[in-house]
């Protein structure tokens, strides 16, 4: 089987991704993120200028991108908004459960837990609004209106928010699989 070789810029963005989920942006030092991506020191700056920050900002868009897709896959064969949801859902506790770790949310242990900016939180707002319009195109698809679709949708991400918060304090992805009865 052929492999793809990721670039040193895409292997330093997975690392900080990766490592920010699991020990949150203070507890992760660039020697750190530069040793888990096998790169040499001059490549995060010679990629991200502004060193750490930009690449917080560019590991939440690319854990951004893997959840949006997730969202796209969920809602490709859903009869209904709902059963999109028990797809998304069911895909994110099986996650939980392969990854073996009971990590935070990739967007909010790099950008809530980074420095205190308006960057940052401008970001995390746009990160999370693409999540909602992704939920909400899939609902007007299925039949909704397009403001009753959005609410569907904003509610969604509350509960995945929430939901995986809360399965993180249990250590039980069950409570992943339990959301889409909550949303009647």
């Amino acid at each position: 089987m052929n492999k793809r070789v990721l670039s040193t810029k895409d292997r330093l963005i997975r690392s900080a991704a990766n490592l920010f989920r699991v020990r949150g942006y203070h507890g992760v030092g660039l020697n750190d993120i530069l040793a888990h991506a096998n790169a040499p020191k001059g490549s995060l700056y010679h990629h991200f200028p502004d060193g750490k920050p930009d690449l917080a900002k560019a590991a939440a868009v690319w854990a951004s991108d893997e959840m949006l897709r997730l969202i796209a896959v969920s809602f490709e064969e859903a009869k209904t908004f709902e059963d999109g949801m028990t797809t998304l859902c069911h895909k994110l506790a099986k996650l939980f459960d392969l990854a073996g770790r009971w990590d935070g949310c990739p967007i909010s242990s790099t950008l809530f837990e980074g420095p205190d900016n308006e960057d940052f939180r401008a970001c995390a707002e746009q990160l999370f609004n693409g999540w909602i319009a992704e939920g909400a195109e899939a609902a007007e698809r299925l039949g909704n209106a397009p403001e009753e679709a959005r609410r569907k949708s904003e509610r969604m991400f509350i509960m995945v928010q929430g939901g995986w918060t809360l399965a993180r304090a249990r250590r039980s992805s069950d409570v992943l699989r339990e959301l889409p009865r909550l949303l009647t």
